[in-house]
């Protein structure tokens, strides 16, 4: 069987590169949670930072915050749609949520997606100089590529390089900008901010990413390959590696 890490000229887009980069501009803005992914995560800072502007009431702020990101992961359960996204941001809302109604400091309702944002930028950079760039661990699978982009496709390692360092970068700056606001700045600054924060610098990190991406060659899908390879091995009447019995 061929391995996805055998050294092959860099592809170019012949035949069905136009489908498979399609394909890849398709799956990129959903391999991050989509329009609604980040109405998900978004709306719920959204609308505490709204109530406790309003009542400077924590705890109802919190749990209309946490209610809303309940009712937007059953939306999700009641479409059969992914709640790999929902999810998350249940998780993210409800420990925020609890850590700032256990402090009574309305600011803790951030601090939570501040840390893991901080702590994404810094695997980002790290996963960048290691060469072992985290969009490409990301999208490979996703576009049927795995990781022979690493050996195989060194336009692709390149772009996926590139758009991890924006991504890392991107992220480390909006870390700059809020933790400066959480210690010496109030809630509804920081809230508002947070809020402002959401979704543009994401839009950002999607944008370079389909740029370099689009500028690459496209990916290389080693599962046809494979699948290719033990079609033809069974119509010579070889059983498949897949299939050998140990």
């Amino acid at each position: 069987m061929a391995s996805v890490d055998k050294p092959t000229p860099t592809p170019t887009p012949g035949e069905g590169g136009a489908e498979r980069r399609a394909a890849a501009d398709t799956a990129l803005l959903e391999a991050f949670g989509g329009v609604r992914g980040m109405v998900d995560t978004t709306v719920p800072g959204l609308v505490f930072v709204l109530i406790f502007t309003i009542k400077r009431d924590l705890h109802l702020a919190a749990i209309a915050a946490l209610g809303l990101s309940l009712v937007l992961a059953v939306a999700r359960l009641i479409r059969r749609e992914t709640l790999k996204h929902a999810f998350s941001g249940v998780f993210g809302v409800a420990i925020g949520a609890v850590f700032a109604m256990m402090t009574g400091d309305a600011k803790n309702f951030y601090l939570p997606g501040m840390l893991y944002g901080l702590g994404l930028a810094l695997l980002y950079i790290l996963s960048a100089i290691f060469r072992f760039p985290l969009i490409g661990v990301l999208l490979g699978p996703i576009l049927r590529e795995n990781l022979s982009w690493r050996t195989r496709n060194p336009g692709r390692f390149e772009a996926y390089t590139k758009a991890t360092w924006a991504w890392g970068l991107i992220l480390l700056g909006k870390s700059a900008i809020l933790f400066p606001l959480y210690w010496w700045g109030d809630a509804t600054q920081l809230g508002w901010v947070k809020v402002a924060l959401g979704i543009p610098p994401f839009l950002l990190c999607v944008y370079l990413t389909w740029i370099f991406l689009a500028k690459a060659p496209p990916p290389i899908d080693v599962i046809a390959e494979l699948e290719a390879e033990e079609a033809a091995e069974r119509e010579r009447g070889v059983a498949p590696a897949s299939e050998e019995k140990p």
